[in-house]
């Protein structure tokens, strides 16, 4: 396998890789206080008494976080369970209250799994509710605590809904690692639960990792590597973590529970801390929460309204177009993509183009996509499919229909594209016919090759007034009259 060629610790070497993946909930409040869940704010400005953990506050749990969390079990094939909140106790200078509310031995979601594109599937221990903590920002140094000048801290963050995924130690290569994330990122964005913005901490992993020899079955001992925040880290961090627990016991040292960071500036993991264990947290239950108890009911029309996960669209792309290469599939399935996708299968365009306008115009107009429906997005694609349009026609109206709101056919009128005029196509084919002798007289001898310049040239000139499927019509058209001494 190439990939562990890349990533894998050293010859003879395995990775067991177990990730706990934290991702904010897409709430409108935190977790147990009506302060607003944003990104961006000015800090230290969406706090109030109780996020903070001042003396006389009282938690009240935010419904939509429990359901969020339903739905994030029930896409993993969890069991969703009554469970209960605890108070774990530790220090750390972003956590006012110096204990963070979570779950501990009863999560609202057990035992569920997840199968990768690759087909593996991976385990999945728990997912369980807590609230966020807040940011410490250090300044000066390598914007590590180690080497800061000083640190900064915004509580904005403390108490935002958290929702953290942990998988079972089934995963054996940096590699699968970037494909599993990949895939949960999805799932919790197509449900709905979070954006899934690495680059704002929106989804942050924590990896546990440790090495041993192929054909070993025992674990040994396990690195936790804090807080990564982006996939390319992900990778590194592993990849690297991983070479360096080899070399240790190839030298004969022992290994340390402990927790370490990332560096990305200098590609390395360091020290952070001896790892804690359970008793180290002093768990006890959150005296101020009852116990969640979802209704059955419930979960069952939420079990209903799931919408068509990765994995199924995964299966119905492959259904539709099995030679598709694996990128463009996997970007056709994205949330962004999928619904302007299935709009157009279910309109009956024709398969490959759908595909291919979806993977290329479509994803370039995202950032801009304006008033550009998936029922709009068929409409201009009905036009290319019945020879209306061109290749390059279709861009541009595309993106004329991200802002203006008129039918396709009003739009495509005002672009100039207009209806078809066979003898005005005939007539521009004509004109590059005329600027081109040379190539005219080697097209009507055979060369086919020489067909794509001249078609370019019509379409660089007269793009807008010609589709490329009528002028490579007039095209032959214009040959067999030459051929046959008629024209």
């Amino acid at each position: 396998m190439t990939q562990r060629a890349t990533t894998g610790p050293a010859e003879g070497w395995e990775y067991v890789i177990g990730l706990e993946v934290h991702t904010e909930l897409k709430t409108k409040s935190k977790l147990f206080c009506g302060c607003p869940n944003a990104f961006g704010e000015e800090p230290n400005t969406s706090i109030c008494p109780v996020c903070l953990g001042l003396p006389g506050s009282l938690p009240v749990m935010n419904a939509q976080a429990v359901d969020f969390a339903i739905r994030v079990g029930l896409a993993l094939n969890a069991t969703i369970q009554r469970s209960q909140f605890h108070r774990k106790n530790y220090f750390y200078p972003d956590m006012p209250k110096d204990y963070q509310i979570s779950q501990y031995d009863v999560p609202i979601n057990a035992n569920g799994h997840l199968e990768l594109p690759s087909g593996r599937v991976i385990g999945i221990e728990r997912a369980h509710l807590e609230e966020d903590t807040g940011k410490l920002v250090h300044r000066g140094g390598h914007g590590r605590i180690e080497s800061a000048a000083y640190s900064l801290i915004d509580y904005n963050r403390s108490g935002v809904p958290l929702l953290e995924i942990v998988s079972a130690p089934d995963i054996r290569d940096p590699e699968e690692a970037k494909e599993y994330v990949t895939e949960l990122r999805a799932i919790l964005v197509a449900v709905g639960a979070s954006d899934g913005r690495m680059e704002e901490g929106s989804l942050r992993v924590d990896a546990n990792v440790s090495v041993r020899p192929i054909g070993e079955t025992q674990f040994r001992t396990r690195v936790e590597i804090k807080n990564l925040n982006s996939l390319r880290s992900l990778v590194r961090a592993l990849t690297f973590e991983g070479r360096r627990q080899v070399q240790l016991y190839e030298d004969g040292g022992v290994m340390i529970q402990q927790t370490r960071f990332w560096d990305e500036e200098r590609s390395l993991t360091g020290a952070l801390r001896l790892k804690e264990e359970a008793n180290d947290y002093r768990y006890f239950p959150e005296p101020d929460l009852p116990p969640v108890a979802p209704d059955l009911t419930l979960i069952e029309e939420r079990r209903a309204q799931l919408p068509e996960l990765p994995s199924k669209r995964r299966g119905d792309v492959v259904t539709i177009l099995p030679q598709l290469r694996d990128d463009l599939r996997e970007t056709i399935i994205t949330d962004e993509c999928w619904p302007y996708f299935r709009a157009a299968i279910d309109a009956g365009i024709t398969p490959t183009r759908a595909a291919a306008r979806c993977a290329n115009e479509l994803t370039a107009l995202f950032a801009d996509i304006g008033v550009l429906t998936p029922e709009r997005f068929v409409a201009v694609l009905a036009m290319e499919d019945r020879g209306e349009l061109g290749a390059s026609q279709v861009k541009v109206l595309l993106r004329e229909a991200c802002t203006d709101p008129a039918p396709a056919a009003e739009l495509m009128a005002k672009l100039g594209f207009g209806a078809r005029d066979e003898g005005a196509i005939r007539a521009i084919v004509e004109g590059i016919i005329a600027q081109f002798p040379d190539e005219w007289s080697r097209y009507l001898g055979g060369d086919e090759k020489v067909a794509g310049f001249l078609l370019g040239q019509v379409m660089r000139q007269h793009g807008r007034q010609v589709s490329g499927a009528d002028a490579r019509q007039a095209l032959v058209e214009l040959a067999d009259e030459a051929r046959s001494g008629a024209g």
